[in-house]
């Protein structure tokens, strides 16, 4: 089965929003909003603590509370940027999926993935993100629905990646 497409940015944050929910940026989730959290109460402590207000310590700590806060969030489309700048200059890709695994073609590269690479996969509305097979799910990779010939093709391909790969 193939797909052909051209990947959108909006490609690439999906796909990086299943990899920080199940690969290797997980920890960020949870870190930077607790990182904030806990420089704020720290904040609180040195303004409102025994002794003199340590303004200096509280205005560096609120600093790093404001930026894990706005980083946080940010993280994914940051992510999603830096990917996207050296993948849109490969132009359209075309995927070749069978028993084997997957072959994606671009201008200026092939790559083959057999499916021990990428043991796992979840759907999304959009795209199947495969995830490698590292602890940390440090490899991503994508195959856009809208690339499929025949929105019936979207059913083949699933039972494809179900035959080969692990749904989570």
């Amino acid at each position: 089965m193939e797909l052909v497409y051209t990947p959108t940015r909006e490609d690439l944050v999906d796909a990086v929003r299943v990899q920080m929910r199940h690969g290797s940026f997980r920890t960020l989730r949870w870190l930077m909003p607790t990182t904030a959290v806990l420089a704020f109460l720290v904040v609180a402590f040195l303004l409102s603590g025994p002794g003199e207000p340590n303004t200096g310590g509280a205005i560096l700590m609120g600093a790093l509370g404001l930026l894990a806060a706005v980083l946080g969030p940010l993280a994914l489309r940051l992510t999603a940027r830096q990917m996207y700048a050296v993948i849109e200059r490969q132009g359209e890709h075309r995927a070749r999926v069978d028993e084997d695994g997957v072959r994606w073609e671009t201008r200026d590269s092939e790559v083959v993935a057999r499916w021990q690479l990428t043991p796992r996969y979840f759907e999304t509305p959009t795209q199947f993100v495969l995830l490698s097979a590292d602890k940390g799910g440090a490899g991503v990779a994508a195959l856009p629905k809208r690339g499929l010939a025949d929105p019936a093709d979207v059913d083949r391909l699933r039972a494809l990646l179900d035959r080969n790969l692990t749904r989570m």
